[in-house]
């Protein structure tokens, strides 16, 4: 009975096999005809086009879309052929994978799309530059995202979170596709000709100082966020955009996108190839150094550590509170790895890149498919102040261990307290530990953090 029931165990799992492979080769000639058709019309079309009406529709990548999907479906077929016919040597975890894969599947010919999705007061400023300073087959843009918020969080309209959401993720679209009108609508003072002054932190990317699109000076414009390395006119956004169309990967680094599950229309897109990576940090971190950079917005916050009383049921306690639950919600979706965010998403702790910034930035790497240059291993060198022969990938890198613990010593305890009440659920995920009285807050020689690997 038991070698009956699993003859026809093994006869379906054959019967399933055999179905999906036929239901590719049906595919496979589908769209290869549909390609064909439409290929021969828009050739067609073409022909009857003058010069001046070619149309300019970058963003059309719906051939791009098919051959991809010859391509990725001739792979699967591929794949499950070649054990020549014997598809039952396939399990069912195999199928399933190669069919997840096929979903997922990009037609970004090659190209990658990384997004360093962080808070303030993260480090992100300092990862963001592990890929800033890649090279020249990068293209990297700093926080695009400041001049939608600055504009929308003034207007009662959209002053909300889902809103904005929406609109960050189709700004963020577009940037990824070398599209910048979708950022233009958001500057201000508006652009004049696609050219622009008043770019956010625009020396902050190599990208956007490069000679060609480095444009003429013109007098009597002033730049504040003005280029270093050389000296530039206004911006011109077309320029921005055909620099970053003939570059090989792109990366976005943001601390306005609040929840990571708004981004999954943007993962989804089959013209981007989208690497998500978390950076997170202690709480109690945070709002030590949130207390001293912006000391003007968190005045109650000192008053309060004075008093020695923070009353929790205050707005800014709960604005606290919200944000820790956004940062936790974020990482328990990407860590549960859903279909759409299969090997897309990556958390990183600021601390341990503190610890080991060339092991940590050799992961991200990694984990984006990016080669990881000399470039950027040397900038990681000079700015971590350590020397070729203690950069070792298991070494610790003591001086910006120390910039990463000096926190502790600024923070009263009282606070302390309040930030493992209200975020003690997101401390336990990310793995900080907990500190019961300020002797053990200050104690160099207890450590608050856990080793822990987040897969």
């Amino acid at each position: 009975m038991t070698v009956d029931i699993q003859l026809q165990s093994q006869d379906s799992r054959m019967k399933i096999k055999y179905a999906i492979v036929f239901i590719c080769i049906v595919a496979l000639v589908i769209i290869e005809k549909e390609s064909n058709i439409l290929s021969r019309v828009s050739d067609k079309l073409i022909q009857r086009q003058t010069p001046q009406q070619t149309p300019q529709t970058p963003l059309d990548y719906s051939n791009t879309t098919q051959k991809g999907s010859l391509m990725a479906l001739k792979m699967l077929l591929s794949k499950l052929s070649g054990t020549k016919g014997n598809y039952s040597n396939f399990s069912e975890e195999q199928v399933e994978e190669e069919l997840d894969d096929l979903g997922s599947y990009s037609y970004s010919g090659g190209r990658k799309h990384i997004l360093l999705m962080a808070t303030t007061r993260t480090g992100s400023s300092f990862v963001g530059e592990f890929f800033n300073q890649h090279g020249e087959k990068m293209f990297y843009l700093y926080e695009p995202l400041w001049h939608v918020e600055r504009m929308l969080t003034t207007t009662a309209k959209t002053n909300n979170g889902t809103v904005l959401a929406g609109i960050y993720r189709d700004v963020l679209q577009g940037l990824f596709l070398c599209d910048f009108s979708s950022l233009e609508k958001f500057i201000s003072p508006p652009p004049q000709d696609h050219v622009t002054p008043a770019l956010f932190r625009r020396e902050s990317s190599l990208s956007l100082c490069e000679e060609n699109v480095c444009s003429p000076v013109i007098k009597d414009v002033f730049e504040r966020y003005h280029c270093k390395t050389r000296r530039c006119g206004p911006l011109n956004l077309t320029l921005a955009s055909e620099s970053c169309l003939s570059k090989q990967h792109h990366a976005i680094k943001t601390v306005r996108v609040r929840q990571l599950d708004t981004l999954q229309p943007l993962v989804e897109d089959p013209r981007l190839d989208i690497r998500i990576i978390q950076l997170v940090r202690d709480p109690r971190a945070i709002l030590a150094s949130r207390m001293v950079a912006f000391s003007t917005k968190y005045q109650t916050w000192k008053s309060w550590a004075q008093d020695g009383q923070v009353p929790e049921d205050d707005e800014e306690v709960k604005r606290l509170k919200v944000n820790c639950d956004h940062l936790r919600m974020s990482a328990e979706m990407g860590l549960s790895q859903p279909h759409w965010l299969r090997r897309r998403y990556m958390l990183v702790r600021y601390e341990d890149i503190a610890r080991y910034p060339m092991q940590k930035a050799e992961e991200m790497y990694k984990f984006t498919g990016i080669p990881f240059s000399s470039l950027a291993r040397e900038w990681i060198l000079r700015n971590t102040q350590t020397t070729q022969e203690a950069s070792g990938i298991y070494s610790t890198q003591k001086n910006s261990s120390e910039q990463a613990e000096k926190w502790r010593f600024s923070i009263p305890f009282t606070l302390a307290q309040v930030v493992q009440r209200v975020c003690g659920p997101t401390m336990k995920l990310f793995g900080y530990r907990f500190v019961d009285d300020e002797k053990t807050l200050t104690n160099k020689s207890i450590t608050l953090l856990e080793d822990k690997l987040f897969d």
